[in-house]
């Protein structure tokens, strides 16, 4: 797999060798999945299978600029009885906030690739989230369009969002620390 670099003069922070332009998620080849701990003792893992996702790349930009949006109301960790209680007013409240989104407000260059910083915006509360984030692999594909894939993950912690779940006897029942991962394969999008 060939490794992509990025120019590093801050101004002009771009991914060399890579098309400027509009890069759309393909949903079919994308994951956003998270996971925390359950109980002190195990790990709940899901996913959102309703997201959009955009990056901008150009070279008179401070780098690349990224959107995401995701429908709450997708979340499944594969347990019926447990999605039903996620989507409740208890966690996500998917009735009142059915979307979490991200909004980029820059980027810097990291050891394997490049931190995208940005806003998040979860249960109607906005805060400072860093994404890490690596190209995986780039080109073109057998019918031509241009294509990029991402790996990228975040932590957040839950309680920054008033997320407070209080177990009856004490303690939580879900960790406070969310790991967020994501693999988006992009496509550049043609000029209409």
């Amino acid at each position: 797999m060939e490794r992509t670099t990025m120019d590093s003069t801050p101004a002009t922070m771009s991914i060399l060798g890579y098309p400027a332009g509009t890069w759309k998620a393909d949903p079919g080849r994308s994951t956003i999945t998270f996971s925390t701990r359950f109980l002190t003792v195990s790990v709940v893992r899901g996913r959102f299978t309703g997201f959009d996702a955009t990056l901008i790349t150009a070279a008179d930009r401070g780098g690349p600029a990224a959107t995401a949006t995701i429908d709450t109301a997708s979340l499944d960790t594969g347990n019926d009885k447990r999605d039903h209680h996620l989507r409740s007013a208890d966690y996500l409240d998917v009735e009142r906030f059915p979307t979490i989104t991200f909004r980029s407000t820059g980027a810097r260059l990291a050891d394997n690739g490049w931190v995208i910083d940005g806003e998040l915006t979860l249960l109607g509360v906005t805060r400072p989230v860093p994404i890490d984030v690596e190209l995986t692999e780039s080109g073109p594909n057998p019918s031509g369009e241009q294509r990029a894939a991402f790996s990228a993950t975040a932590l957040i912690d839950r309680r920054d969002f008033g997320l407070h779940v209080p177990m009856d006897g004490g303690g939580a029942a879900v960790g406070r620390k969310v790991t967020i991962s994501l693999y988006i394969d992009t496509v550049l999008q043609r000029d209409i």
